[in-house]
């Protein structure tokens, strides 16, 4: 499939649309009215402890405290990275749990700067071991390295993690986290060795993981290390920041929409990358050379008008089409798309479908045409959380299998990760979808005040 990338920049917004074989197949927007948090990294102080809910608000600067799970408060920033180093390996924990050194002095004071509850790990001391249980992992006031891994929603604040994690072209580096891995969509044994082999090379970095992207495969193990070390270096600076900023204070803030665009989207299968404005056409050939190289260029053109990029390339009327309910099918059929705001209900309608056979084959016919286009109209809206999708009813389970399948299919195309369950007995299936920010519509649209977004108006 033969991908083209339009970006259509206008005053306080950037739009970006990639379209597959002539089709829109994702869709993206920035708007400087609302600044997306996604991967920033900020220097915050604990503002409240809530146990009963199992987590804290951080205050990072922001109009709304950020929330962090107790769970996910494992907190490098004051532990001393260079202390992570010397952490024993598993072996030696077990050989540490089967053979438990003398436990310390109570009267000895905690270490600068260190948790409490991370004092006592593995010396096997009862007494302690249960006060590290019982004690929470952070205290009122403490600073803390967060990253926003959700973007402000309604009335809740962004979403926090101390697992940092820091994404380039080819690998994520995780600072803090000792795993590593590989992209589950690398599926071929050969090509995951030979990762697996570059990956044990990584020998210029002592801490930390990384996880191997999809992007990566195919790729030199020049590339993947320069990446790697590009990445490595990104850490130090953050965290020689994070040590002289008072909190709360912005560490590192993640690149623009047309940054991401360069680093996750521009590769080998995309023809060209087409923008419409001269100045950030100049800005994202500098990107992409020092990003991936002067060979990339070629690919990146520019639109000079007088006719919009989108309407030359016949985007705008697909891109419109994201905002309405019903969404019409080739064979005349439709589903019809309602978010709530805890659930997306999809329904699968035969709408003027006219086929030929059992009412079961015509079921199943409107059923796997309709799972790609949902699957993709999923993507274009963003749409997030709990998802409801309402097939037509069929009886046959291998016809079941196959649309569950066609479903599948359609969202491993999508960046978000997502979760699907089998269909149910009464023709549902149940999935979520992980939801980062404000969705597509949400961004463009609020409610009407007169109908208070029923969309409806009252006869009498």
């Amino acid at each position: 499939m033969s991908k083209e990338i339009l970006i259509q920049v206008a005053q306080g917004e950037r739009r970006v649309a990639v379209l597959g074989d002539g089709k829109l197949d994702d869709f993206y927007i920035e708007l400087d009215r609302h600044q997306s948090m996604l991967g920033n990294i900020y220097k915050g102080r604990v503002e409240s402890i809530l146990p009963s809910i199992n987590g804290a608000f951080v205050n990072i600067g922001q109009e709304k405290n950020g929330f962090l799970y107790l769970t996910d408060a494992d907190n490098p920033f004051l532990q001393d990275i260079e202390k992570i180093e010397h952490e024993p390996t598993t072996p030696q924990k077990i050989l540490n749990m089967i053979f438990p050194k003398p436990a310390a002095s109570s009267e000895v004071p905690p270490e600068a700067g260190q948790p409490p509850a991370r004092q006592q790990k593995g010396n096997g001391g009862g007494r302690h071991a249960q006060k590290e249980k019982n004690e929470l992992p952070l205290k009122k006031d403490q600073e803390v390295l967060v990253q926003v891994v959700k973007d402000p929603f309604g009335t809740k604040g962004a979403r926090l993690t101390t697992h940092i994690s820091l994404a380039g072209r080819f690998v994520v580096y995780m600072p803090v986290d000792k795993h590593s891995g590989i992209s589950k969509k690398i599926d071929k044994p050969e090509e995951r060795s030979r990762l697996r082999d570059i990956l044990k090379s990584f020998n210029f970095v002592r801490t930390g993981g990384f996880i191997i992207r999809t992007a990566s495969m195919e790729q030199g193990e020049k590339e993947i290390l320069r990446d790697s070390r590009f990445l490595v270096n990104k850490w130090q600076e953050i965290r020689e920041l994070s040590k002289r900023k008072e909190p709360p204070a912005l560490i590192y803030e993640e690149g623009s929409l047309i940054w991401r665009v360069i680093r996750d989207l521009l590769k080998d299968d995309v023809e060209h990358v087409t923008i419409d404005s001269r100045e950030e056409f100049g800005k994202m050939r500098k990107f992409a050379q020092n990003l991936i190289g002067p060979e990339v260029l070629e690919k990146i053109k520019y639109h000079p008008g007088p006719q919009g990029l989108f309407d030359a390339k016949n985007v705008t009327r697909e891109l419109d089409k994201i905002y309405e309910a019903k969404v019409y099918l080739k064979s005349g059929a439709y589903v019809v798309i309602e978010p709530t705001e805890g659930v997306t209900v999809v329904d699968v309608n035969s709408g003027r479908f006219k086929g030929r056979g059992t009412p079961e084959d015509a079921a199943f016919a409107v059923n796997m045409e309709a799972a790609p286009e949902i699957a993709r109209q999923l993507r274009l809206r963003d749409l997030g959380g709990i998802i409801v999708i309402d097939f037509i009813d069929m009886n046959r389970e291998d016809h079941k299998r196959k649309v569950l399948n066609a479903l599948r299919d359609g969202l491993t195309k999508d960046h978000a990760k997502t979760e699907v369950n089998r269909i149910s007995q009464l023709g549902l299936v149940e999935m979520t979808r992980a939801r980062t920010g404000k969705t597509i519509e949400s961004l463009e649209f609020h409610s009407c005040p007169y109908c208070e977004g029923r969309g409806k108006v009252k006869i009498n």
